[in-house]
Order: C-alpha cells, then sequence, then structure tokens
C-alpha cells in the first residue's frame, strides 16, 4: 500500500550536526501540524549524524532520510528536494530550533495566500548580542521586512530572510530551478532570482524559529558567503532591477565613493549599468575623478535628473541616509535603492 501523499515537506541538510541535530528534529516532529514528511540529508558527515537520522527513522514513519559524499549545503539540500512528495516544501537546518505552531501557521498563510510563493517567519536570535552585536543587528533588520513590498524593494540590502524560517511551494522549485552551487549564498541566491521572476514573498509576524548562531555556522565560515562573493551574486539581479525600473534618461549615480563602495558598484558595470558619478559626504573626497567618473556631494542629487544607488557600510548609515532623503522628498525604489 503506498503512503499518502503528505501536505508538507521539511528538508533538512546537515553535515557533522550530531551535538544539536536532536534539538532541530525533535522541533519538527513537535509540531502541531502533523501531516508532513521530514526529509533529512546527511552531507557525509564523519561524525554519528548518520546513526541519529537513522535512530529517527526507526521510530518515526514521517522521517525519510539519507546520505550523499559530502559535496556542501547547497547539493545536500537539492537532493533533498529531489525527494519531496508534498506541494509545499519547508526549510530546516540541523543548528536551529521550530516552535510548534510554525509549520501550521505557515500551511495556513500559503493556503490563504495564492499569491504568495514563499513565506518566512520572523526569528529569535539564538546568539550572544554582546559577541555578536553584529549578526544580532542583521537578525532584527530581517525581522523588520513582512510585506511583499518591504521584502522586494529592501532585498538588495542583505538577505531577507532567515533561510530556516522558509516555505515554499514546490512548483517554484520546478519553475525556476532549486539552489545553484559554487560560491555564492545559496538561500540568498534562490530568493533574488525567484523574486527578479516575479515571485511574492512574504514574513509572518510571529517569531516561530530560534536562529542559533554556532561558530562553524556556514554563514560565518563558508567561502560561499564572504562579502566579496555576496555582491558577485547579487550585482547582475540589480543591474536587471535598474534596468527595468529607472527610466533610461535618468543618470545612475552611486552613493559611497570609498574603495569597497566602488569596487561593489562596478561590477553593476559588467551587467550594462552606466555609472555617471559617486556622491559623498567626505569633502576630501569631492572633487576628486576616480574611474573617470567625478565624486560630488548629496546636491547632486537635487541638480541632476538621476537615480542613486547607495552602497554604504552598516545599517546606521543607511538609516541616517534614508532620514536625509525622506526630508529630501525621494522615495526608496522611485529615486534611490540601497545595495548594502
Amino acid at each position: 500500500m503506498q503512503p499518502s501523499t503528505p501536505s508538507v515537506s521539511v528538508v533538512m541538510p546537515v553535515y557533522n550536526g550530531a551535538n544539536a541535530l536532536s534539538t532541530a528534529v525533535d522541533s519538527i516532529l513537535a509540531q502541531t501540524f502533523t501531516d508532513f514528511e521530514f526529509i533529512i540529508v546527511d552531507d557525509g558527515s564523519t561524525d554519528s549524524t548518520l546513526k541519529i537520522i537513522q535512530e529517527y527513522i526507526a521510530h518515526d514513519e514521517r522521517v525519510r532520510g539519507f546520505t550523499i559524499p559530502h559535496s556542501g549545503v547547497a547539493t545536500a539540500a537539492n537532493a533533498g528536494l529531489s525527494k519531496v512528495r508534498a506541494r509545499l516544501i519547508a526549510r530546516m537546518d540541523a543548528d536551529d530550533y521550530s516552535l510548534p505552531e510554525r509549520l501550521n501557521q505557515q500551511v495556513a498563510y500559503l493556503h490563504g495566500h495564492p499569491e504568495i510563493g514563499l513565506v518566512g517567519t520572523r526569528v529569535t536570535f539564538g546568539g550572544d548580542r554582546n559577541t555578536a552585536g553584529g549578526y544580532a543587528r542583521y537578525v532584527d533588520w530581517t525581522n523588520t521586512l513582512l510585506t511583499p513590498d518591504d521584502i522586494s524593494i529592501r532585498r538588495f540590502q542583505e538577505a531577507p530572510f532567515a533561510h530556516p524560517s522558509t516555505m515554499y511551494r514546490t512548483e517554484l522549485i520546478e519553475r525556476f530551478g532549486g539552489y545553484k552551487t559554487g560560491n555564492l549564498p545559496e538561500d540568498y541566491e534562490l530568493w533574488l532570482r525567484w523574486m527578479s521572476l516575479g515571485v511574492k514573498a512574504a514574513k509572518l509576524p510571529q517569531e516561530l524559529v530560534v536562529w542559533n548562531d554556532p561558530p562553524n555556522r556556514l554563514s560565518r565560515i563558508g567561502e560561499q558567503c564572504s562579502v566579496d562573493n555576496f555582491y558577485k551574486m547579487k550585482s547582475p539581479y540589480l543591474a536587471d532591477w535598474l534596468h527595468n525600473n529607472v527610466a533610461p534618461d535618468k543618470k545612475i549615480y552611486i552613493i559611497g565613493a570609498g574603495k569597497s563602495s566602488r569596487q561593489r558598484a562596478l561590477l553593476l558595470e559588467q551587467y550594462g549599468v552606466v555609472i555617471s558619478g559617486w556622491i559623498d559626504v567626505d569633502p576630501k573626497k569631492i572633487g576628486n575623478v576616480v574611474h573617470g567618473k567625478r565624486v560630488t556631494g548629496r546636491e547632486t542629487l537635487e541638480q541632476e535628473n538621476c537615480f542613486a544607488v547607495a552602497y554604504l557600510a552598516g545599517h546606521d548609515a543607511n538609516e541616517q541616509l534614508e532620514e536625509f532623503m525622506q526630508a529630501k522628498g525621494f522615495t526608496l525604489g522611485t529615486d534611490y535603492i540601497l545595495a548594502s
């Protein structure tokens, strides 16, 4: 007799995650929503990960597990996606913890909002705010993005979701593909690609996942999550957005004339974006010509028919810029975009 098709497939890749794995698995098995299968992919672990998975398989028929040669998180996640039977997919990571109502709330939301393809949740930061203040501020920032419009217009700043909080429709994988492999943040790339193709994303206001911050978290140590690889990955998507949303008669100016900002912004030129100049507040930089483009002050924003792309370091700098732009009557998405 064939097993009935579940409503949700939970997919979790894991590599050498024995220390935290049971907590993550137990949090899924304790969900109030019970009509799911739990696909756990052991990415060639060398610790007791596979043994733990096998023990869960023996005691709960909803758990399906298998192992592959060590290939990285994107390949392992794709291996899990290839096994799903449900029309909804929930992602989970072995470091984290899902609260009991997580799946129930996300399933209800997607059933009630057929126009939404992907839904995340707010998350609780599970690290030490004193020693990991930057990561904690990033979590706080993601928790401010709830509506499809906010997520869409701010998606070029940073990844707008905690990956293990997401649930999406299986048809998106079928239509637009799964995770890309290589030196890139596979989750962020997936979201940017899908949104560039018209997928709408939202976030539940409840904190339904504890997003832990262990020292070996991939986003801390993985080469694919380096700052340079983030900008290389998102530049073509940002360039595509600029081509489609900025009027041809508007000049593109980059806010931020420091070396790092320039290097990141110049990646856009590989995708056909013409940069007219740099804008900065440092009087030592104003008037200089860098890469053939003059550095001017913020007055250029009012004097020129232009659109500004901001490459600034840190949320504080972006907040200060937004205060200035709003005071001048400029609108995010219409007159400027935040790209860092």
